[in-house]
């Protein structure tokens, strides 16, 4: 509730991949590269922060809970692991 006793805007509820986060993450449409086991998944960073982004993919299936995140246009490489999965995204924190 609202001071007073209002109930709060309807845009003051928000989903599980909006949810208040530790840094503010910028939209971004960056190629990126899952990589682990000597392999890599292509991948789309669609929004990135200093603690995590949310990536899509072809598919969520067959990517393993912790990976490197390569995105070779910020030359950026970090490790990081799976928070949540959604369709064809997955968000990620870094480690």
């Amino acid at each position: 509730m609202c001071p007073g006793g209002a109930s709060p805007p309807e845009s003051a509820y928000i989903d599980a991949m909006d949810e208040p986060r530790i840094a503010p993450r910028h939209r971004t449409l960056k190629a990126g590269t899952i990589e682990f086991g000597g392999g890599g998944i292509d991948c789309t960073v669609r929004n990135i922060s200093e603690t995590g982004a949310a990536l899509e993919v072809v598919t969520p299936l067959f990517i393993p809970d912790r990976f490197t995140l390569f995105v070779p246009s910020q030359q950026l490489k970090r490790p990081c692991h799976i928070v949540w999965r959604k369709e064809k995204r997955i968000g990620i924190a870094f480690d």
